[in-house]
């Protein structure tokens, strides 16, 4: 499924004719957009909240569908190899994955609560995908209708297929490997307006990434794994009791990581890594 937004790394030299006469930037560097792509497809999967900091009365829960939807990437992040290739990163514009969240008894004033997302291995586009997110949270009512709450989240994935092609098209493919991890963590505020929940969500995330290029037998390595704040601005709503819907905005908006002390860092917020998104929930409450 999310494959097709990989492949910065080998693959068969083709412009887009839309991208021909674009001039790459001054500040372009070969491995930071290669960064950028491995970063931004972790990114376009982490598990945001979607929900209210007290998602659920105690002792109910809810199963569903979440929709990620992934922004399509203009000529700017699209060429590599110095302008030589543009990437077919646009093909999956939204990623939807089974959701399931419960809240457990109270424990005092506090609801605590988790939550699993799931995409299975599926064969799609000649690759093969497993996506697993889970969180845990707990919330707290302020009055008759603040909320407060805290969330951690963690997202696994794998995948397996021809990401990257070969360079020359007549060549045999050969299967590639990409793992991508995210985990972070979220400071929440609610206010319920009836059937109504608005909120908002600030913390941090951290996004590892590892490619191996099976025709080559490359492993190409994320110098500059995303490391920093994620937001998110939301409704979480329940019609009829029993129909529950989210809308969210998503951003990271940028951040900083350097685990290799010989890289050279080109600088940057949001350089290597940056997104910007809309994600909707539609489930069953239970």
């Amino acid at each position: 499924m999310l494959p097709v937004l990989l492949g910065a790394f080998t693959a068969s030299a083709y412009v887009d004719p839309k991208c021909a006469d674009y001039q790459l930037r001054d500040d372009y560097d070969e491995q930071s957009q290669q960064d950028f792509l491995a970063n931004y497809v972790t990114l376009a999967t982490t598990l945001s909240p979607q929900h209210a900091p007290i998602p659920h009365a105690a002792g109910h829960g809810a199963i569903g569908v979440d929709l990620a939807i992934i922004p399509p990437l203009g000529c700017r992040r699209r060429l590599v190899l110095n302008g030589t290739k543009t990437e077919d990163t646009n093909k999956t514009p939204v990623a939807p994955r089974i959701r399931a969240s419960f809240a457990f008894p109270e424990l005092g004033k506090l609801r605590p609560y988790a939550g699993v997302a799931y995409i299975p291995p599926v064969p799609f586009l000649g690759t093969r995908n497993v996506i697993v997110s889970g969180e845990l949270g707990v919330g707290v009512e302020l009055g008759e209708k603040a909320q407060l709450g805290g969330r951690y989240h963690f997202t696994m994935q794998k995948t397996i297929g021809e990401i990257a092609t070969p360079f020359n098209i007549e060549d045999p493919s050969f299967e590639d490997l990409y793992l991508g991890s995210s985990f972070g963590v979220d400071a929440m505020f609610g206010y319920a307006l009836g059937a109504v929940t608005p909120y908002v969500a600030a913390g941090v995330t951290d996004v590892s990434t590892f490619f191996y290029i099976g025709d080559t037998s490359v492993s190409t390595n994320n110098l500059h794994p995303y490391f920093g704040p994620v937001a998110s601005l939301g409704v979480d709503g329940l019609v009829k009791e029993r129909f529950r819907f989210g809308a969210e905005l998503y951003t990271a908006p940028g951040g900083f990581s350097k685990p290799d002390p010989t890289a050279e860092s080109v600088g940057g917020f949001g350089r290597y890594g940056n997104i910007t998104t809309a994600r909707i929930r539609l489930a069953l409450e239970l």
